[in-house]
């Protein structure tokens, strides 16, 4: 237990009430609990305050809204009330007093794509390099200790009570994924960065946000809310917004180390070859060279690899370590992962490729190791930018040789009419199919298989169920190409 000024918190009339938990969801709320009525996009939590006071609740932080909303429930009752201007990032802070003790280094990265990938590889240089490591983000957390996560970037409460029980578990370094959704809605207010990262930035979560300078202007709070001025900011200057970014971290006073084939890199790629198993990198750390051996397909891969080192470097890490550790990064689960092979040597490959930009990359990043033809499974997400879907199939067309179109967690939209918009933006591939039924598909696209061919099978990577309506069905991409290779080669 604590009380309202150990918080740093003030009610109204100045009553500092004695709290013993905190919560976000009325139905948590235990006696002497602090409840964080924050708005929401579709119900202000204030409207659930009465029920949070029912249950105990001691204290109330909301905003002036909230206030208003919940007046008369507030004023019969003789719980502590603080009304901030930002609940949600009141609450971040709050939350990071809380729960007390982090690991000593955390670093964070940002962009549309590569999060995931990025955050596992600063986690397996650390490990590498012996350090007690953990990636928090899409898959959950992973490295020295596991645990179960329900969103990329969690709210607050769960976020900062994992990072004191990974803490307490011995992690000394952790690597997050900063969502723009976690950003917008200050989920990592409170978290104490040592470094900030940012791949690229390219259309997606435009149902959330609007607009692309809503988007951008979330994923910078990183940079400009987050990070510290003292901070060291890691920026992909290969992407049309990297510039942008570092001269916004340079702005704030903050140090920049610019990765990518930009002259202006001081992590520097200056050659690449791709073979059937990997690629071979040579790259420059303030001008000197390196040489790396990476056992991962995809030219972007080197850009993660490197905004990774970069990262672990920013954190304190010696270079010649962490480029040391780089020949033993593995695969990221549904990161372009091979997931089975036929007996003719064609490979399949899932990845969690769910935007335009996404696909595209992940298409042209095969063709180098691939010596036939490219067969690419895609589908859209229901309930989601429905913009970016024509757009996926125009990707998928452009630079496959083959394309059949399936579902992707429709969720309540009817599954035919985001088909037949992936399908609109596909008509300039000269073999285009439509397959309902994601499991079919995935069996029809691998039976074209040839010799020296390869199947991506884009959308869902590390996902293990599919959404339908309101009910997940267990669905795993990798475990279903596993299946349909052993059913077409007489093995079940």
């Amino acid at each position: 237990m604590t009380t309202l000024t150990a918080l740093g918190l003030t009610a109204a009339q100045g009553r500092d009430a004695t709290i013993t938990s905190l919560a976000v969801d009325s139905r948590d709320v235990i006696k002497g609990s602090l409840f964080a009525a924050l708005p929401g996009a579709k119900v202000h939590g204030a409207e659930f305050i009465q029920y949070a006071l029912r249950m105990g609740a001691a204290a109330v932080l909301t905003d002036a809204a909230g206030a208003r909303i919940a007046a008369d429930v507030l004023a019969a009752s003789d719980a502590a009330v603080i009304v901030a201007e930002d609940p949600r990032q009141t609450l971040a802070q709050t939350a990071s007093l809380w729960f007390g003790a982090h690991p000593g280094i955390v670093v964070a990265v940002t962009g549309t794509n590569g999060k995931t990938s990025v955050s596992s590889f600063c986690r397996q240089i650390w490990e590498e390099m012996g350090l007690a490591g953990v990636n928090l983000g899409t898959t959950g957390v992973e490295g020295a200790w596991a645990y179960p996560l329900k969103h990329t970037t969690p709210e607050p409460i769960t976020l900062h009570r994992v990072l004191a029980e990974a803490a307490g578990h011995g992690i000394t370094h952790v690597a997050m994924e900063a969502s723009s959704h976690g950003l917008d809605q200050r989920r990592l207010d409170g978290v104490v960065l040592a470094a900030a990262g940012f791949t690229n930035f390219t259309q997606d979560h435009l149902d959330y946000h609007g607009t692309f300078e809503s988007y951008f202007a979330a994923k910078m709070g990183l940079f400009t809310r987050v990070l510290a001025e003292d901070g060291v900011a890691v920026v992909n200057l290969d992407d049309p917004k990297g510039p942008v970014v570092a001269a916004i971290c340079t702005q704030r006073g903050q140090e920049v180390i610019g990765v990518g084939r930009s002259d202006d890199a001081r992590l520097r790629l200056t050659g690449q070859r791709f073979d059937a198993t990997g690629q071979d990198l040579l790259f420059t750390w303030q001008g000197r060279p390196h040489h790396a051996r990476l056992a991962l397909i995809g030219g972007f891969q080197a850009e993660n690899v490197l905004l990774a080192a970069g990262l672990v470097i920013a954190a304190g890490a010696d270079p010649l370590d962490v480029f040391a550790a780089l020949s033993q990064l593995g695969t990221v689960r549904g990161r372009m992962e091979l997931a089975a092979t036929r007996a003719n040597g064609a490979a399949v490959f899932v990845d969690y490729a769910h935007t335009p930009d996404a696909v595209e990359t992940a298409l042209k990043a095969l063709r180098p190791h691939v010596m036939g033809r490219i067969v690419a499974i895609i589908g859209a997400g229901g309930d989601r930018d429905s913009t970016k879907r024509p757009l996926m199939g125009a990707a998928a067309a452009e630079f496959a040789d083959s394309v059949i179109v399936t579902d992707d967690n429709p969720r309540s939209e009817d599954p035919a009419s985001i088909r037949a918009a992936v399908l609109a933006g596909a008509q300039g591939c000269d073999s285009l199919s439509e397959v309902a039924d994601r499991a079919e598909a995935i069996l029809r696209g691998i039976d074209m298989l040839q010799p020296g061919d390869a199947l991506l099978i884009a959308g869902k990577g590390h996902e293990s169920g599919q959404i339908i309506g309101d009910t997940i069905m267990p669905f795993d991409d990798v475990e279903q190409a596993s299946v349909a290779v052993a059913a077409l080669e007489g093995r079940i």
